[in-house]
Formats: C-alpha cells, sequence, structure tokens
C-alpha cells in the first residue's frame, strides 16, 4: 500500500527527519506534536491549556489536510512534562473530543525542547 505524506498549507521545516503525518489507505498516522510557530519556536510558554489547544488545532489542520475531521481520531498519544498541567490539558481536550472519545494513554515524560509542556500524536481512520 503507498504512503501519502500529509503536509498541510504553513507547515514548518521539521526539527528531524519526520513529516507531520502519513495516510496509508483510510489511516492517518500524526507525529508528535508540539505548540510550535513556523519556525520551531514553542508558543504559550508557561501555559498547558494554551499549547494544548494550539496542538489540537495544529492536529485538527493535519486530519482535515488528509480529508478528515476529528471525530475520525480513534486513538491519542499524549505526553506531558508535568502532572501538575495534567487538568488544564484535559479541560481542552474534551473541548475537541465532546462525544464518544478516541482511546489514548498519557504518560510524563521531558519533552524535546524545555519550554514544552505538552505533546500529542494521534491515529485516525478517515
Amino acid at each position: 500500500m503507498p504512503k501519502k505524506i500529509i503536509l498541510p498549507e504553513g507547515t514548518g521545516k521539521p526539527l528531524a527527519p519526520y513529516v507531520p503525518a502519513t495516510q496509508v489507505d483510510n489511516i492517518v498516522y500524526v507525529s508528535g506534536t508540539l505548540a510550535f510557530d513556523e519556525q520551531n519556536n514553542v508558543v504559550h510558554v508557561g501555559d498547558a491549556a494554551a499549547q494544548t489547544l494550539h496542538i489540537l488545532e495544529t492536529i485538527k489542520k493535519v486530519i482535515e489536510t488528509a480529508g478528515g475531521t476529528m471525530d475520525d481520531v480513534t486513538f491519542n498519544h499524549v505526553f506531558v512534562k508535568d502532572w501538575a498541567d495534567y487538568a488544564a490539558i484535559n479541560s481542552i481536550y474534551a473541548e475537541y473530543f465532546p462525544g464518544d472519545k478516541p482511546a489514548r494513554y498519557c504518560v510524563q515524560t521531558g519533552l524535546v525542547k524545555p519550554e514544552a509542556l505538552v505533546e500529542i500524536a494521534s491515529i485516525a481512520h478517515i
């Protein structure tokens, strides 16, 4: 099965050898997404809710570029820098998945840039 690279308009150059997403048939694999601007600077420093909003808007743009919606997301991988931000992250996360929730896991870990508070990777079936 050939894979298709998903590059939404305005996508910045990744920090490492990866793309925002790949699609095979109707499955879209969205790379780990951080709250980056187009120059890979972390935005909303110190605000986990605002970073989560930025990340989910970026993921939404990727999924829509592939022809889907956030309702097509079936699994999320959530990485948090500090459990103290868990409630703030979930408050925004719940707004993007108001109906049937996707499966997910959430782990605490260090992230690629010290200002990053959350990272989310997704799988969608369109």
